[in-house]
């Protein structure tokens, strides 16, 4: 029996981008609309809450206006609004929450709160020119903020199996690439003067944490400053940037080499463990070649990857994710508030 049709309007401002989409049926993409923060926070090496806040304010009519007007569509052609409510910065989450409830209630249709977490995984149903993953499929969502396993056992059944203890895999690269003096968002920078290292000039720690599926990179993170202060101690006396001298291509290379060994092993004992018939990997770390490669050569069973413009935040693969909350009946009220700290987990 085929899936009714949909059209769902999806709003993202979990972070520091503010996205809106049209997407139809789950699967087809009619706009897709982000506007990036990334320059106004580099001087911060990472997100500043309260500016992200405020060009989310400035920012969200005329993304939202540009997504259906590029979609050709008014809101008397939108099914349901699908926004993200969870996990994500409060002040953020609370702009697209209201431009949501306030579009929803204008034009009377409903409104769907969608978890950030699942809407990586969902960025993978976008590809339209190749099948659905299979079920049950094992789901390694990697970004700024997350590095989370989850078990996919159907649309909207989720098991999470571990997550990060300290910082996700993003938060590490931006961390390390500031202390390398490299530019931020700290993913491209890592790998881009990791192409010019040696992965092995420097033994790094690799936390395996046996028995768990938990990740955590804080000793790793720590071992890398112990070596660059090694290297420049006057790094300890206040110095803001590495000097020259510092071969940071191969600190790069090394480390990029230690997140990826964990994250590909870990996710693919856990498909084995679990009987996954795919693997999905998503979310904005996803994008680093090394890890992809890893995965291609390792596993032996399929592993999904979306395109490099879906694997950032986007508003496409919220409307996605709507589009399976709607035709499963998910209506919510208009006094639904944001929940920062959401956990993917159940259905």
């Amino acid at each position: 029996m085929a899936k009714p049709s949909s059209r769902i309007l999806g709003i993202e401002t979990s972070c520091d981008e503010t996205a809106a989409a049209v997407v139809e049926d789950g699967r087809s993409i009619r706009s897709n609309i982000v506007a990036s923060q990334a320059a106004e926070h580099a001087a911060y090496g990472g997100v500043f809450p309260e500016m992200a806040s405020r060009i989310h304010i400035e920012t969200i009519y005329s993304v939202v206006s540009e997504a259906l007007s590029a979609a050709h569509a008014g809101l008397e052609a939108i099914d349901a609004i699908a926004v993200t409510r969870g996990p994500g910065l409060a002040g953020s989450l609370v702009v697209g929450m209201n431009m949501a409830k306030g579009l929803a209630l204008a034009a009377q249709i409903p409104i769907l709160g969608v978890n950030h977490l699942e809407a990586h995984l969902y960025s993978i149903w976008l590809v339209e020119d190749e099948p659905e993953p299979e079920f049950p499929l094992l789901g390694l969502i990697v970004s700024g903020g997350h590095t989370e396993l989850v078990l996919m056992e159907d649309h909207l059944k989720y098991r999470r199996l571990g997550g990060t203890l300290d910082d996700a895999a993003g938060e590490a690269f931006d961390k390390i690439a500031r202390l390398l003096g490299l530019a931020y968002p700290g993913g491209p920078a890592i790998q881009e003067a990791a192409e010019k290292g040696d992965p092995e000039a420097f033994k790094f720690p690799r936390a395996w944490l046996e028995d768990s599926w938990d990740f955590s990179f804080s000793g790793l993170k720590t071992a890398v400053l112990r070596e660059v202060r090694q290297q420049q101690p006057e790094l300890e006396a206040g110095v803001e940037a590495p000097r020259p001298g510092l071969p940071i291509a191969n600190i790069a290379a090394s480390f990029q080499a230690a997140v990826v060994e964990v994250l590909v092993g870990k996710t693919l004992a856990a498909a084995k463990e679990f009987g996954a018939k795919q693997i999905v990997v998503a979310g904005g770390v996803s994008a680093n070649q090394p890890l992809r490669e890893g995965f291609e050569e390792q596993s032996s069973i399929p592993v999904r990857t979306p395109p490099l413009e879906l694997c950032t935040d986007n508003a496409a693969m919220t409307a996605a994710v709507g589009h399976q909350r709607f035709n499963a009946g998910q209506r919510d009220a208009l006094d639904m508030d944001v929940l920062p700290t959401w956990p993917l987990d159940g259905s």
